[in-house]
C-alpha cells in the first residue's frame, strides 16, 4: 500500500466535499527501537518516526458538523458536540478526537471537512492512531491560529487517544510522530518531556533496521494492556514510589513477596527495559550500532517471559531473524501481534526475511511482509 500525492489528495478532497482543501499536514507513524511499556511508568523510550505515514486534507466549513472522508474506511460525518468522550467510536475517535482535546484547551476551529490518506499499515503496532491523530491536531492548531509547540500538540493527540477513543496509552507514540527528525532515534524522559535526538547512523554504517509484519492481529482491545498497567500502577504503590521509573531491580527483587508473582514481572520488566534504553542511547552516541543488537532481544525476552505480550508468531520471528545472522531482534510496540525489528547487514536484509518467511511456513503461520525503517521526520504541513 502506497499513500496517494499531494495533490490527488487535495483533488480527492474537492471531489468528497465539493471545494479546496484549505492545507495538508502529514504525521508518521513510529517503530520504537527500545523502551516498550516504559512510558506509563515515567520511564524512557527510544522511538524514531518511519517514513510511513497519515495525510490529512482539511477545510473549515460553517456548520459545526465534521465530515470525514478516508480511502481506507470510507466517509462518516458527527456533530462537533458529538465529537466527545463515550459519543464516538472507531476509526472514526482518532480522526475527530484531536478536535475535542484541543477544545478543552480553547482552541475553537468550528466545523470541518478532513479527507484522510495513510500507508502506516493498521493493526502492526506501528502507530498508524498516533499518526491520523497527530496530523489532525497539527492541521486544527494551524487553523484555529494558535502556536501551541509540538510537545503540547502530541499530549493533545495522547488524550484524544485516552479519552475520546478510550484506549490506555502512553505519550510515546505521540511525542515520536510529532518530535521525530530525520536519521535519528527520539530519546524522551517520558516523566519530564525532556527529550534528545541521538543519531542512528543505520545508512553510514551499512546496515538495516528491518520491520517484519508477522500479519498476527494486533489486539489491545481485550483489557491485556489496560490489565498491564493496572499491575505496574499497583506494583509501584507496593513499593512506595510514584512510578516503576523509581526503584531498582534489587528493590523490586526484595519486594518479590509482597507483590507476588504477576507484579513482580510486570516490574521486572520495567526496571531492566529502563536500563536497556539508557544503555542503548549510550551506545549510539559511542556509534556501537551493532552493540545493540543483544540488547534488542534481552528486550524481547523480557517482554515475552516477564509482561508477557509476545505471540508465537513475534517470537518464531524473533528467532528465525536472529538464527540468519541479526545482531538483534524484538517485538515493537503494545503487543499480542504487529511487527518485530531486526538489526542486520544490508546485505542480509532479504536473507534474515526469508529465514522468517521459511519459519511461518513451517509453523503454517500468515505470510509475513518487510520494509525498511528510515528515521524520518515528525508532523509538518506539507501543503
Amino acid at each position: 500500500m502506497s499513500m496517494q500525492s499531494a495533490p490527488t489528495i487535495t483533488a480527492a478532497f474537492t471531489n468528497a466535499f465539493g471545494s479546496s482543501p484549505e492545507g495538508l499536514w502529514t504525521a508518521p507513524g513510529r517503530v520504537n527501537v527500545i523502551g516498550e511499556h516504559t512510558d506509563y511508568n515515567d520511564g524512557f523510550v527510544l522511538p524514531i518516526a518511519i517514513d510511513k505515514r497519515a495525510t490529512v486534507a482539511v477545510g473549515r466549513r460553517s456548520e459545526p458538523v465534521i465530515r470525514v472522508s478516508s480511502l481506507q474506511r470510507g466517509t462518516a460525518t458527527v456533530t462537533l458536540d458529538d465529537v466527545a468522550p463515550g459519543r464516538v467510536r472507531g476509526w472514526l475517535a482518532y480522526a475527530v478526537g484531536p478536535v475535542w482535546a484541543l477544545r478543552q484547551e480553547g482552541v475553537e476551529v468550528g466545523g470541518l471537512d478532513i479527507y484522510l490518506d495513510s500507508d502506516v499499515p493498521v493493526g502492526s503496532g506501528l502507530s498508524s492512531s498516533a499518526a491520523l491523530e497527530c496530523a489532525v491536531a497539527t492541521a486544527v492548531a494551524e487553523l484555529a491560529g494558535v502556536d501551541f509547540d509540538r510537545r503540547r500538540l502530541a499530549l493533545a493527540a495522547q488524550r484524544a487517544e485516552v479519552e475520546v477513543a478510550g484506549v490506555p496509552c502512553g505519550v510515546m507514540d505521540q511525542m515520536a510522530s510529532m518530535l521525530a527528525t530525520e536519521a535519528h532515534a527520539l530519546f524522551l524522559d517520558t516523566r519530564t518531556m525532556e527529550s534528545e535526538q541521538i543519531p542512528l547512523p543505520l545508512a553510514d554504517a551499512q546496515r538495516v533496521l528491518l520491520v517484519i509484519d508477522t500479519k498476527a492481529p494486533h489486539r489491545l482491545v481485550d483489557g491485556e494492556y489496560a490489565e498491564r498497567q493496572s499491575a505496574c500502577h499497583s506494583a509501584a504503590e507496593v513499593l512506595g514510589v510514584k512510578a516503576l521509573r523509581d526503584v531498582t531491580l534489587q528493590q523490586v527483587d526484595a519486594a518479590a513477596g509482597e507483590l507476588g508473582a504477576v507484579r513482580h514481572r510486570r516490574a521486572r520488566h520495567v526496571v531492566t527495559e529502563n536500563a536497556r534504553v539508557l544503555e542503548a542511547v549510550e551506545l549510539l552516541r559511542s556509534l556501537r550500532l551493532d552493540a545493540m543488537g543483544p540488547l534488542l532481544t534481552a528486550s524481547h525476552a523480557s517482554l515475552r517471559d516477564d509482561f508477557e505480550v509476545t505471540v508465537p508468531e513475534l517470537d518464531v520471528a524473533v528467532d528465525a531473524a536472529i538464527g540468519a545472522g541479526a545482531y538483534g531482534a524484538r517485538m515493537t510496540g503494545g503487543g499480542f501481534g504487529g511487527c518485530i525489528i531486526a538489526l542486520a547487514d544490508e546485505d542480509r536484509a532479504d536473507a534474515v526475511f526469508a529465514s522468517v518467511v521459511e519459519a511461518f511456513v513451517r509453523d503454517g503461520f500468515n505470510t509475513p511482509e518487510w520494509f525498511a525503517a528510515v528515521p524520518s521526520q515528525g508532523a509538518f504541513r506539507l501543503a
